[in-house]
C-alpha cells in the first residue's frame, strides 16, 4: 500500500502563508477554523458542485468540527463511516447526533464498508487479509474508514496535538517496521506531517483540517462553551474514541477489552477463523485464535519475525 495523501507544503510555511494572505494573526483559533471552513465550503461548491462533507467519527475532534460548521453558517453534509468495531456508546452517540442534525435540515448519512464488492466487517476482513491489523498493516482503516467522501471536499478533525500524544504511546507493532517509508498516512491520521489542506489522488478528494493547530485545551474549552454533548465514553475515562482494540491505542486496549469483553471474543474468533481458512500459510506460528490474540496484544517477542515475512507481500 502506498501513501495516499499528497502534502501541499510544510506545516510552518502553510500557516505563515495563510496568516499573511488572509491576515489571520489577530484571530483566535475559533475564528481561524471558521474562516477555513468557509473557504473550504466555497471551493467545494466551485470545484465539486456539492456541499462540504464533514467526516464525523463520534469523537471530540469531529464534534468540534461539526459544531464549527454549524456556527459558520456554511452549507454542509455529514458522513459517518460505520467501522463495525466501534463501542456501542459511539454508535448511539452518532445516531443521536444525526437525528438532531436532520431535525434542523442538515443531511446526514452513514456509509457501510464493502470489500471485493460485498458488505464486510472487521471480523470478515481479518480472515480475508490473512493477518491481524497492526500499526503498519492497517487494512482496517483503508477498508472501514477511508472510503467515504470520494470526489468530494471533506473536513476532518485531524490535529497535530493528537499526533504528539501518540508519539509517547507507541506499541510494539510500530517498532517492527525496518523501513520508515512503509509507515502509511491515512486520511484520519493525526500525524505531525498533516496539513491544513491536502489532496487525496486515490479517492479524488480534497481534505481540509480546520482545527489542525488546536490544543486539547482549545477543543474542550470550545465544546464546553458551546454546551456540546460528548460521547459518553469520555466520562468513562477514555481519552480517545475509535475502534475497540485498535493497535493505535497502545496499552489502552487492555482497558477497552476489560470494558468490552465481547469484542475480545470477536477478535479471538476472527483470528481462529483466519488460521483455519489460511491453514496453508507457512508463516503462521499460532495454534489458536487466543494465541494469536496474545501476539497481537504485544505479548509475544516472535512477532517481529512473523511481520517481516508478511511485509514483503
Amino acid at each position: 500500500m502506498n501513501e495516499q495523501l499528497l502534502l501541499t507544503s510544510d506545516q510552518e510555511y502553510e500557516l505563515a502563508f495563510e496568516d499573511a494572505r488572509f491576515n489571520t494573526s489577530h484571530m483566535d483559533c475559533r475564528e481561524r477554523a471558521i474562516m477555513r471552513l468557509k473557504r473550504a465550503a466555497e471551493r467545494s461548491e466551485r470545484f465539486y458542485h456539492q456541499p462540504l462533507l464533514v467526516c464525523y467519527s463520534g469523537g471530540k475532534d469531529s464534534d468540534t468540527v461539526l459544531e464549527l460548521a454549524k456556527e459558520s453558517g456554511i452549507d454542509f453534509e455529514v458522513v459517518h463511516s460505520h467501522t463495525t468495531a466501534d463501542a456501542p456508546q459511539t454508535v448511539y452517540h452518532v445516531r443521536e447526533k444525526f437525528a438532531q442534525l436532520e431535525e434542523i435540515g442538515i443531511h446526514c448519512f452513514i456509509e457501510y464498508p464493502y470489500y471485493l464488492g460485498e458488505r464486510t466487517s472487521m471480523w470478515k476482513l481479518i480472515p480475508q487479509k490473512k493477518l491481524p491489523p497492526t500499526r503498519i498493516v492497517r487494512y482496517c482503516c483503508d477498508v472501514l474508514k477511508e472510503t467515504s467522501g470520494d470526489h468530494r471536499a471533506c473536513a476532518t478533525g485531524v490535529r497535530w496535538a493528537e499526533s504528539a500524544k501518540r508519539k509517547n504511546n507507541r506499541g510494539v507493532n510500530e517498532a517492527i517496521s525496518k523501513n520508515a517509508e512503509r509507515r502509511i498516512i491515512l486520511n484520519n491520521d493525526n500525524d505531525d506531517t498533516r496539513k491544513l489542506e491536502e489532496r487525496c489522488i486515490l479517492h479524488a478528494k480534497t481534505l481540509v483540517n480546520p482545527i489542525i493547530d488546536w490544543s486539547d485545551k482549545d477543543v474542550f474549552g470550545y465544546l464546553r462553551d458551546r454546551k456540546v454533548d460528548l460521547n459518553p465514553l469520555y466520562s468513562c475515562g477514555f481519552n480517545r474514541v475509535g475502534c475497540i482494540g485498535c493497535p493505535m491505542a497502545g496499552i489502552h486496549r487492555y482497558d477497552e477489552f476489560r470494558m468490552f469483553p465481547k469484542y475480545k471474543d470477536l477478535y479471538i474468533r476472527s483470528f481462529q477463523k483466519m488460521i483455519e481458512v489460511n491453514k496453508n500459510t507457512k508463516s503462521y506460528q499460532w495454534k489458536s485464535g487466543l494465541e494469536c490474540f496474545d501476539w497481537w496484544m504485544g505479548e509475544d517477542p516472535n512477532q517481529i519475525t512473523l511481520f517481516d515475512e508478511f511485509e514483503e507481500d
